[in-house]
């Protein structure tokens, strides 16, 4: 049932948006009653961070091993690149960016459960980048946001072309090609100085 909630609810956040998203229009939807659903979520704000947090969890990040050597961090930046690409870019995801895009006014809360899921992306760049620095992969003079730095050379002006329905979701092989590219260009500027 709970899934069953989270499908429908999904699907009319997106159509309808978080304001016009009504608990008996997701209810019923759902085909259970408000009472099932209040009792399994609470809110709607609540149903939201729960059909965000569902979307969030399936991202399979690679496993953080610490990398010993810079080819193992170069597989580990372009693995966790690709994940990143693949999960994000389906429709499904950037229409819940949209959702918080335009709900952001009459509901901050949508942009705030959305940015949470962006920063447990960004930690965990975070760890790859700090693990790293501290085995000498990575220049001790580079700044400190390298996980914003390495996201930004993933994405480049993708994310944005999405969101405005420019261009559909990269295929697998141009998720691989910008993850592998994004690696590479990362280690180029903030390898250890020769």
């Amino acid at each position: 049932m709970r899934e069953r909630i989270l499908h429908a609810a999904m699907d009319t956040f997106v159509e309808l948006g978080y304001t016009g998203a009504s608990t008996l229009k997701i209810a019923t939807r759902a085909q259970v009653s408000k009472r099932e659903l209040y009792a399994l979520f609470g809110t709607k704000q609540a149903m939201l961070a729960a059909c965000i947090a569902d979307r969030a969890g399936r991202m399979q990040l690679p496993t953080q091993r610490p990398p010993r050597h810079r080819d193992e961090l170069e597989t580990l930046l372009a693995g966790l690149g690709a994940s990143v690409l693949r999960e994000v870019s389906q429709p499904g995801v950037i229409a819940v960016f949209r959702l918080a895009i335009t709900e952001a006014q009459r509901a901050p809360e949508v942009a705030a459960t959305l940015e949470s899921a962006r920063r447990s992306v960004r930690d965990a760049v975070r760890g790859i980048t700090e693990q790293a620095r501290s085995a000498g992969l990575i220049d001790p003079k580079a700044p400190r946001d390298m996980d914003v730095r390495f996201l930004a050379l993933l994405w480049d002006d993708l994310m944005v072309s999405l969101l405005l329905r420019l261009r559909e979701a990269p295929k697998a092989t141009e998720i691989e090609r910008r993850a592998k590219r994004a690696a590479e260009e990362f280690l180029r500027l903030y390898g250890p100085s020769s």
